[in-house]
Formats: C-alpha cells, sequence, structure tokens
C-alpha cells in the first residue's frame, strides 16, 4: 500500500514538474519566438560548416565533391609543422596575439575607469563619443589613415621626426614596425567602443559602497582599486576568456590591409596565409587543416582560461 502511494506521488510530482515547465514556456514565449532567427543563424552560419572540416582529412578535388575526394589521413596537418614557412607564420600570430592580449586588452579598462571618474557629463559624452567613433570605419579606411600619417614623404610622423633631424622612416616597408602598427592601430580602432561594456558595468555598481569607502576615508583611487576594480572582475574574466578563444584569430583585414612583400616576414599571420594558399593557390585541404587547428587551440585555451578562471575567481563561461 505504501509503494502505491508512493508511486503515485512520483506521478503526482511528475505531472506537476511537467506542468510548471508548460507554465513557463508559456510565460516566456515571446523570448523563445525572438531567440529563433539567433538560432537558427548559429545552425545555419557556425554548426553547419563544421561539416565541411572533413575535406582536412582528404586530398580534396572541387569537382569530385567530398563524397568522391581521396581520404589522406592526418597527412594535410603533418605537412603543417614541416613546412617552415607556416611555423615562421605561426610564430606570428602567436607573437601578435600576444602583443594584442597585453597591450590592447587592458586599454578599454583603463578608459572605462578614467572616463567613470570624470564629473562634467557632457565632456564625458563627448569624450566617449569621439573615442568609440573609428569603430564604425572600416579597416580600408583606417589602412588609408595610418599610411598617410606614416608616409615617408608627407606623413605626419615623418614630418615631426624630420623637426628633430631625424631621416623619414618608411614604416611600413620595414618588418620591424609592422607589429606595433598592428597593434596600435587597433588600440585606436576599438578601444573606445569596448569601453561601453566597462561602463555598463561600472554604472551597475552600488553607490552605497562607495559612500561607504568615503565615510571609512578613502580616496577616489583606494575606491577605484577596493571596490570598482574587484565588482567589475567578472565582466574582466568573461571578456579575457572570450579573447583568448579567439587568440589565433587576429582578423584577416586587420593584417591584409597593411601586409605587402616588404614586411610579411612579420607581419603574415595564419588568417592571410589561408586566404593566399587556400583561395590563390586553391590549396583547399590543407588550408582547412589549418582552420581545424586555429578552432582546437582557441577550444584548448578557452577550457584551460575557464578552469584557472574558476579556481581563482569563481568566474568562468560555463
Amino acid at each position: 500500500m505504501a509503494s502505491k502511494i508512493q508511486a503515485a506521488d512520483s506521478v503526482q510530482v511528475q505531472f506537476g514538474s511537467k506542468k510548471a515547465k508548460r507554465a513557463f514556456i508559456r510565460k516566456y514565449a515571446a523570448l523563445y519566438l525572438i531567440s529563433i532567427p539567433g538560432i537558427i543563424y548559429f545552425l545555419v552560419f557556425k554548426y553547419v560548416p563544421l561539416l565541411g572540416s572533413v575535406i582536412a582529412f582528404q586530398d580534396y578535388n572541387i569537382f569530385k565533391g567530398v563524397t568522391g575526394s581521396e581520404w589522406v589521413g592526418l597527412d594535410h596537418f603533418k605537412r603543417m609543422f614541416e613546412y617552415d614557412e607556416f611555423v615562421i607564420i605561426l610564430k606570428n600570430t602567436l607573437l601578435i596575439g600576444l602583443y594584442d592580449l597585453v597591450f590592447a586588452f587592458p586599454v578599454p579598462i583603463i578608459l572605462a575607469l578614467l572616463l567613470n571618474e570624470v564629473r562634467i557629463q557632457v565632456y564625458k559624452r563627448i569624450v566617449q563619443t569621439v573615442i568609440y567613433m573609428p569603430h564604425f570605419l572600416s579597416w580600408v579606411i583606417v589602412g588609408g589613415i595610418v599610411a598617410g600619417l606614416l608616409s615617408p614623404s608627407s606623413g605626419f610622423v615623418n614630418h615631426i621626426l624630420g623637426m628633430f633631424g631625424i631621416e623619414p622612416i618608411y614604416f611600413l616597408g620595414e618588418n620591424s614596425y609592422i607589429r606595433t602598427i598592428l597593434i596600435s592601430s587597433g588600440i585606436w580602432k576599438d578601444s573606445g567602443w569596448g569601453t561601453i561594456i566597462y561602463l555598463a558595468a561600472i554604472a551597475g555598481i552600488n553607490p552605497d559602497l562607495y559612500e561607504a569607502a568615503q565615510i571609512d576615508g578613502a580616496n577616489r583611487l583606494r575606491q577605484t582599486f577596493s571596490i570598482t576594480i574587484p565588482t567589475i572582475m567578472p565582466t574582466i574574466t568573461i571578456l579575457l576568456l572570450l579573447h583568448m578563444g579567439n587568440f589565433l584569430d587576429f582578423g584577416f583585414e586587420r593584417v591584409y590591409i597593411f601586409l605587402n612583400p616588404l614586411n610579411s616576414e612579420n607581419g603574415e599571420i595564419l588568417d592571410t596565409y589561408v586566404y593566399r594558399a587556400g583561395l590563390v593557390d586553391r590549396q583547399y585541404s590543407y588550408t582547412t587543416a589549418i582552420g581545424l587547428f586555429k578552432s582546437l587551440v582557441g577550444l584548448a585555451l578557452i577550457m584551460i582560461g575557464n578552469t584557472f578562471s574558476k579556481k581563482a575567481t569563481g568566474e568562468g563561461l560555463y
């Protein structure tokens, strides 16, 4: 008898849970409908193309297709690391990605902290608008601006150097400057836009924390390091993990617009190499293997970074 009662209770609980789930779905039906286009986008443009990764293990022939092409296993992956040019390009990608992480990632955080201290709202809005406007410029326009500023004949930078008796320098024609140009141009273009996220996180901080700190005698600098930064640390952590996931995806347009035969030794990255070897030279399987390698490295970096982050701060992507 007791077992029958328990069984009836479990059925009632299950029915109640299903009823609750249906009520929950009906309550948020509008949100589910709104999310459908986003889900379709990721399915069509992110997940379905993953099936094309199979050609990394084939000697792909565009006329025979995936089903008719010969399987070669890991030959293309072995070729990657046996090819001296690929190793050099991988080194360039790693170095540029590391420089971008060290020098470019903190800039939006610093700008957000500085803007947060501005008390004149009109001035604050003007500065914020000015610094994030470059984000809306294409890399072609940014490349033209940078090339004009660094021109050895009429560039503003060489004009300033000439005032100090320094001979004009062809910055875009020397390997030693290309990485600095790539990182600095990226900082100018995108750092202002990144401050929006951090300013939004700062705006969500409880003002009572600052009032309590003022009562305790903490100055603005102390409040920044004791309240502002620790409070927005979860946001910083999430964005850092996402940045690490794209560590090898520095951006094709960002590099290609500055690349030329004079600076390609230090400037060419995996994205531009994939374009040159895959689309120009039609080595589809080889470049697909490179793309798959990049994806696996990005996944590994996210998993490693997320593990350390959860142990250190308790925050993570999952």
